[in-house]
């Protein structure tokens, strides 16, 4: 028996107009599918790999992701970049169609990346830099493939 992906699709854009997602590493892409991720970064080196991938899925914990510190529109897209307030150290990146609805095409969270203040968008990725000077690169139509690397020249 096949499954219909619509429903998880309807809940997601649901949830990203409310300002709602799961709690932990994870990208939300906008048709219901979730990646779990793991990232690891230190001061010398980051990695980031995704575990696994779902088509129906539960959260057990949600997070409000409507803080905004960041955005840009490039070609009928927008960037977002900001936080939760759950707790300091999350950060959330978002790439959503510029319409009315804000539609959403994807949405990373990170449990431990700090907030993302800076966002940048071209037609390959968006690229977003946290507040601990790490840059984010998502390729767009790969978000789960993202390179984390430190922002190069910047003191601390």
């Amino acid at each position: 028996m096949g499954t219909d992906a619509k429903p998880m699709a309807e809940h997601v854009q649901r949830w990203w107009r409310e300002g709602q997602a799961p709690d932990g590493d994870v990208i939300v892409f906008g048709d219901g599918q979730l990646s779990v991720m793991r990232f690891w970064t230190t001061e010398c080196w980051s990695r980031a790999e995704e575990v696994l991938r779902a088509t129906e899925w539960t959260a057990r914990h949600w997070l409000d992701v409507d803080m905004v510190m960041a955005s840009c529109r490039y070609a009928g897209y927008r960037a977002y970049g900001g936080e939760s307030a759950a707790h300091g150290s999350i950060g959330r990146v978002a790439l959503t169609r510029d319409d009315r609805q804000r539609t959403l095409e994807w949405l990373a969270v990170c449990s431990e990346s700090n907030p993302f203040a800076e966002v940048a968008l071209d037609d390959a990725c968006l690229t977003a830099v946290s507040t601990n000077r790490q840059v984010w690169t998502f390729p767009r139509d790969a978000p789960q493939k993202v390179e984390i690397s430190r922002v190069a020249g910047r003191d601390r």
